[in-house]
């Protein structure tokens, strides 16, 4: 399960690009009871609280991108794993730089085509809270080559990973940080793309105590539904969604590291 020890290799931090930041804000809130808090001299860039805890950061959309949540990993050598990135084909989209005193930062492309970024922690470990409602819980990523993306994150992350079968057929891998109760410290898993429409990409889950209820508020504030609400056996309730922008995410009620 994710925790805010955020070992290496765990995802550690959230945050998501808009065109239009105050809207995107009231969009989160009217879901998830988030408040937003701009940083100053960060031109725009800010946090996504809950009961004044940091749960995730939003800031302006770049020029010519589409708005997506990006996932950030934990490592203890931001320039390390990018050069290691590299090596393994990635590419960087911003080389590593240092954050104030908070950390050191890299984004980058794996080579099958999803976006992610590495934190190295100085003064912010990570996100203040997870695995609550209405906070981050599970990252996953849909790729159409499950071997070579758990290859290249394994050698940046030294991830282990379990084989799942949810239903019949259907493959999926639980990845888990290196060192611990392998179950324990899983956090995410690697599954095929859903259709030929959708991206190589990473997706933030988002622990629910209502998925349905939550659905609702969503399409209630502008969004739109990607995959109706249903009962995942062995995993719990799940729902695809995306925001007004059309940056998917998703809700989940239960445990999904569990079988």
């Amino acid at each position: 399960m994710l925790t805010t020890d955020f070992p290496i290799g765990s995802p550690c931090w959230i945050d998501l690009g808009s065109p239009d930041i105050p809207a995107t804000a009231a969009f989160y809130g009217a879901v998830f009871g988030w408040t937003f808090q701009e940083v100053p001299e960060t031109g725009g860039y800010g946090f996504l609280q809950l009961d004044g805890k940091r749960v995730a950061a939003l800031g302006n959309l770049d020029t010519g991108a589409q708005s997506a949540w990006t996932t950030y990993f934990r490592t203890a050598d931001a320039d390390a794993t990018v050069k290691a990135a590299e090596q393994s084909g990635a590419t960087v989209r911003v080389p590593p730089m240092d954050v104030m005193q908070e950390g050191r930062f890299a984004a980058l492309t794996d080579p099958q085509g999803a976006e992610f970024a590495v934190w190295q922690s100085g003064n912010t470990v990570g996100l203040d809270t997870v695995s609550e409602p209405n906070t981050l819980v599970w990252a996953e990523l849909h790729t159409s080559d499950l071997d070579g993306a758990f290859a290249f994150y394994q050698g940046l992350f030294n991830w282990r990973v379990e084989n799942f079968e949810p239903s019949p057929g259907m493959s999926y891998r639980v990845i888990s940080t290196a060192d611990g109760d392998q179950r324990q410290t899983s956090f995410g898993g690697i599954a095929p793309v859903m259709g030929e429409d959708q991206s190589t990409a990473w997706t933030p889950y988002f622990a629910a105590a209502d998925v349905d209820a939550l659905v609702t508020k969503a399409t209630a504030a502008g969004g739109s539904v990607l995959m109706p609400a249903s009962d995942v056996e062995n995993v719990g309730r799940i729902a695809w969604l995306a925001d007004p922008n059309g940056a998917p995410f998703a809700l989940i009620k239960g445990e999904p590291q569990e079988s």
